[in-house]
């Protein structure tokens, strides 16, 4: 079977987009899916994305990890747009469908916009969790993908790494996973982040609903009420939301770039 694909970056987070609209690739298997986003054997890529039909919606983003698991990716979901724009020439406003629910999305220039759903209270990470990891404080946040929250002066890949791993294998994560990320402040409104993503088993250069909750989270604890904007290793995105009273976040958007690299088709 051949599938012609194009391959898209968002700030680093970089994907596989398939025009699904006719059905014709609705069957890919897990199997499949991970050859497709392996970066030896197949085209490479931190996960897979097939644009389908949605009844009254402009598609339905299906997204899978690296593995082939699902889940909502914020930086996925802004090079959907991006992808769509093409198959809808001049559209800018775009309603579509994904794993955790209805999105609304814009395009001005170069810039992306997603809406993402309401995002609950964060929980602190509980005594027994810090003590095993030797950690201060932590914080979990669901922004569509459950994330793992640290503040942490060392962004280094190699903290990342041996820290997200000890996080996401740990016998509190390993069975459903999380993603784990470590925020730095850099000043304020302006934060820098570096995440170990489940799904792709490695840290990546950016993640959507990373850089969402680590924006949240620091929104909280340091009581900031403007957009923040979020350095990740592959560029900047933009978070801007409304705080309510119960701790609770409306009117959640991501904000930044998103890329077409190249056109392609593979056979499989």
């Amino acid at each position: 079977m051949d599938i012609p694909f194009s391959k898209y970056q968002a700030t680093g987070n970089d994907f596989i987009l398939i025009d699904n609209m006719s059905g014709d690739y609705s069957d890919l298997s897990i199997a499949q899916i991970s050859h497709l986003c392996d970066r030896k054997f197949g085209i490479g890529a931190d996960g897979c994305i097939l644009i389908s039909k949605a009844e009254g919606l402009d598609f339905y983003m299906d997204y899978s990890n690296a593995d082939g698991t699902k889940s909502f990716c914020g930086n996925g979901a802004r090079s959907s747009v991006h992808f769509a724009a093409h198959l809808f020439p001049g559209q800018i406003d775009f309603k579509f469908q994904a794993i955790d629910g209805l999105h609304k999305a814009q395009i001005n220039d170069d810039l992306i916009s997603i809406d993402m759903s309401p995002v609950a209270p964060m929980l602190p990470v509980s005594k027994d969790q810090l003590d095993a990891f030797s950690l201060a404080s932590a914080f979990t946040l669901q922004t569509g993908s459950p994330h793992f929250v640290v503040l942490q002066e060392d962004l280094s890949s190699s903290n990342v790494l041996t820290l997200g791993k000890q996080i996401r294998y740990s016998d509190f994560y390993k069975e459903q996973g999380i993603n784990v990320n470590l925020m730095k402040v850099v000043s304020p409104s302006f934060i820098s982040i570096a995440t170990y993503e489940r799904g792709v088993e490695d840290e990546t250069l950016s993640c959507g609903t990373g850089a969402t909750a680590c924006a949240l989270l620091y929104s909280q604890l340091f009581n900031i009420n403007q957009p923040v904007q979020v350095q990740v290793k592959g560029g900047m995105l933009l978070v801007s939301f409304d705080k309510q009273e119960d701790a609770s976040f409306s009117k959640v958007v991501l904000s930044g770039p998103a890329v077409k690299v190249y056109d392609g088709s593979i056979t499989i």
